[in-house]
């Protein structure tokens, strides 16, 4: 039972660090760095006149689908949830969150980049579940 506990741990902290692109910004300090969850502006979509409003409503709801979609996964690892919500919820969060730091991109979030391309890739082509877990 452990290991599943790690698995619904990493997924529920990993979906928890996106609300970061919805919390409140940190003050700025001199010469600190730059707040990488921003949702007022995007590469993609400012290019196209889509104003702040606009793209923090899109990142908002990419954000609820994000923690929405690994919060079950995590409930379906610890078997509160149903076993055959896991790959479904598990596509769902990695997808809307790709999406979100693709739209809202900053390099410092490559490594969710990377955690959500390696979730897609066990749960839809290795075909892992938490149950092949000993």
């Amino acid at each position: 039972m452990f290991p599943k506990l790690v698995i619904a741990a990493f997924l529920a902290a990993h979906a928890a660090i996106h609300a970061s692109f919805i919390a409140p910004r940190p003050p700025v300090t001199a010469g600190g760095p730059a707040w990488p969850f921003d949702l007022t502006r995007s590469w993609v979509l400012s290019p196209f006149g889509f104003d702040g409003d606009v793209t923090r409503l899109l990142g908002i709801a990419l954000v609820a689908v994000t923690i929405g979609g690994f919060g079950l996964a995590a409930l379906a690892v610890i078997g509160i949830a149903p076993a055959g919500v896991w790959a479904p919820a598990v596509v769902a969060g990695a997808l809307s969150s790709f999406a979100l730091i693709a739209v809202f991109f900053h390099p410092w979030l490559v490594l969710g980049m990377a955690i959500d391309a390696a979730l897609i890739w066990a749960v839809l082509v290795a075909d892992w579940t938490p149950d092949a877990v000993a």
